[in-house]
């Protein structure tokens, strides 16, 4: 008899044991293009993410002492059920607290409307750039932590027409991320003096878009701006208008940013390929990602790492001020930390942020992307780099000028 009292007490020990580790973790799910038209871009995305959950376990913890775990789910950047499936997963199965994610706008759109405004889920995205994100009905539940594409078009119309670019030919990815950031190139190169000559929308995922090339080409522009992906129809559609010798000179957005798309196509017919993407402006906090970035084997240039390490650590610190890991009332948590007035947390400083989290302390978080004082639907100003294509690889120019 005594050895069973012995057994179940053991049993019941052992049991409230295990309980108490399963708890002892909260998860942030990550929802990104693994596959698709950015898998390439993908996996440094997710190392920024992982780099900001890497220093809060390694400096505590979050609230007694509790690791974060990031389980990640695979939209495939175009696939609208993907997206759902995957962010219903993180919500309902997985139990997250937060999402970061997801990357491409229609995928962030899906998984927002179908699961986690639902599940009263707060999502931070580091690369949904389409100004549709801004007019979701989201609770607000959706934030991000780069610039709407609004901002982007502008300044990549305001770069070719100070290159003197007075004409050029569009062709875009038919969906949120392509039409978005098309109608807003097109309106500022327009009002700037510029000739759009044909602007035409192509769907992704086909073999050949030929047929969108020849209207493009018949044009005579010699410019041909593509604003869709590196991985699938972005690099066939330069590939193709190679192949035809149809233009001399190739532009993209953040999509294109990939050196992906200069070793499928070829150094020497990319050489001088000019694009923009949302950057990091010249900041403490830059400087402190861009040191621990490479000292953990990251490229803190690759494109939104900087924007995805923000978004983790931004949320840790909503968790942390919400005090619990409840998802009610983490989003007014999360407005709380990355604004003024506060002391200033820079990347790294979870310990800091912590101890005066605890003490009752206001803080303000300014980051690896810039600061990010959300407006009322989520949005964050920023900066947007020029790139080119120099000797193999997408290379930072510099800042595009906003002022006139």
């Amino acid at each position: 008899m005594m050895k069973k009292r012995v057994l179940a007490s053991a049993v019941a020990a052992t049991t409230l044991a295990l309980s108490g580790m399963a708890q002892a973790e909260v998860k942030i799910g990550f929802l990104g293009g693994f596959t698709g038209g950015i898998e390439s871009l993908t996996p440094p995305i997710f190392d920024g993410a992982n780099l900001a959950v890497q220093q809060i376990n390694e400096q505590g913890g979050l609230l007694d002492g509790e690791d974060i775990v990031m389980p990640t789910g695979d939209t495939t950047c175009s696939d609208a059920s993907a997206a759902s499936n995957a962010a219903d997963r993180m919500v309902n199965t997985e139990q997250v607290t937060a999402i970061v994610g997801a990357l491409c706008t229609g995928a962030t759109v899906a998984a927002a409307n179908n699961a986690a405004i639902p599940g009263g889920v707060t999502m931070v995205s580091p690369a949904s750039t389409a100004p549709a994100v801004t007019e979701l009905d989201d609770n607000d539940l959706v934030f991000r932590t780069v610039p709407s594409d609004a901002f982007q078009g502008e300044m990549l119309a305001k770069l070719l027409l100070d290159k003197g670019i007075q004409e050029v030919a569009v062709t875009y990815v038919n969906n949120d991320y392509g039409r978005g950031l098309a109608d807003a190139f097109v309106a500022a190169y327009e009002n700037g003096g510029g000739m759009v000559l044909e602007n035409l929308a192509h769907e992704d995922n086909r073999a050949d878009y030929r047929s969108e090339l020849g209207s493009l080409a018949a044009t005579g522009a010699q410019t041909l701006v593509v604003l869709a992906y590196a991985d699938t129809s972005g690099q066939t559609v330069v590939r193709q208008a190679y192949e035809s010798g149809m233009f001399t000179q190739y532009v993209g957005g953040d999509g294109m940013v990939g050196d992906s798309l200069v070793e499928a196509i070829g150094a020497d017919v990319l050489n001088g390929m000019i694009a923009t993407r949302p950057g990091s402006p010249e900041l403490p906090g830059t400087a402190m990602f861009n040191q621990q970035a490479n000292a953990a084997g990251i490229d803190p240039s690759a494109v939104f790492a900087a924007q995805a390490y923000d978004a983790a650590f931004l949320l840790g610190l909503a968790i942390e001020e919400n005090g619990s890991a409840d998802r009610e009332g983490l989003n007014e948590a999360l407005r709380s930390v990355a604004s003024a007035p506060g002391e200033v947390i820079l990347p790294g400083e979870w310990e800091k942020a912590k101890e005066l989290i605890a003490a009752g302390t206001e803080i303000n978080y300014e980051g690896a992307s810039g600061t990010h004082e959300f407006d009322a639907n989520g949005d964050v100003p920023g900066v947007v780099q020029e790139m080119l294509v120099e000797d193999g690889t997408f290379t930072i120019q510099g800042y595009v000028d906003a002022e006139e």
